[in-house]
């Protein structure tokens, strides 16, 4: 696969595969492709040349930073959750809801009130309510508190197929991971084991790393 933005170039021939079950961190300095590589992966971007195949029973799921964009402003969390799923019954999206923290009257908060983190949980609460075999997530804990965050990364241990991700967190990198893909200015590096074995492999951390 060959990328290029302008006269920079992002790809030059990346050879890289997600076999079921695997859990792949990208990790690289700001520029290194990282969210150009999951735009790719995901069809919100085509490569300038090469293939981006997924496999025949693929069933996607795609976090991005500006799906939180696109909720409707004058719907509700729980009239949003209906229009993503008019066949599912207003107990199942309550308990939906529920499960991402919208309890009580905060399922009637408009989307335009919402903050940046409660956005996030809905996006999340629509992407994982008929779940996916592979998710591709880009800074999915970018506006998440501590709580929330800790609660998307015990329903994602739970979860069975494959994913690729984008973070910042170290606490996310190291229970989720299980593949590490590295971008740096010489080509990508690939390690087999998860973020914890990269770190105690190289003597590094990810770059832009937080806590």
């Amino acid at each position: 696969m060959h990328k290029r933005y302008g006269e920079r170039t992002i790809y030059d021939g990346l050879d890289f595969q997600v076999r079921r079950r695997e859990r792949w961190c990208v990790m690289g300095i700001n520029g290194a492709g990282k969210s150009t590589l999951l735009k790719l992966i995901a069809g919100a971007s085509e490569p300038d040349s090469g293939t981006v195949t997924r496999g025949p029973s693929v069933k996607m799921g795609y976090f991005a930073q500006h799906a939180m964009e696109l909720l409707e402003a004058e719907r509700t969390v729980l009239q949003s959750l209906e229009d993503s799923f008019p066949q599912a019954g207003q107990a199942a999206l309550r308990a939906l809801a529920g499960c991402f923290g919208f309890s009580g009257d905060e399922i009637e908060k408009k989307c335009r009130v919402l903050s940046g983190g409660e956005k996030a949980r809905l996006v999340m609460a629509k992407m994982l309510f008929d779940p996916p075999n592979f998710l591709v997530l880009d800074e999915p804990t970018n506006h998440l508190d501590i709580a929330t965050k800790q609660m998307l990364v015990e329903a994602l241990s739970r979860f069975e197929g494959a994913m690729l991700f984008v973070s910042h967190d170290r606490h996310f990198l190291a229970a989720l991971s299980n593949r590490v893909l590295e971008l740096t200015p010489e080509g990508p590096h690939l390690y087999g084991g998860g973020y914890t074995e990269y770190v105690e492999r190289t003597g590094q951390e990810a770059p832009g790393l937080r806590t």
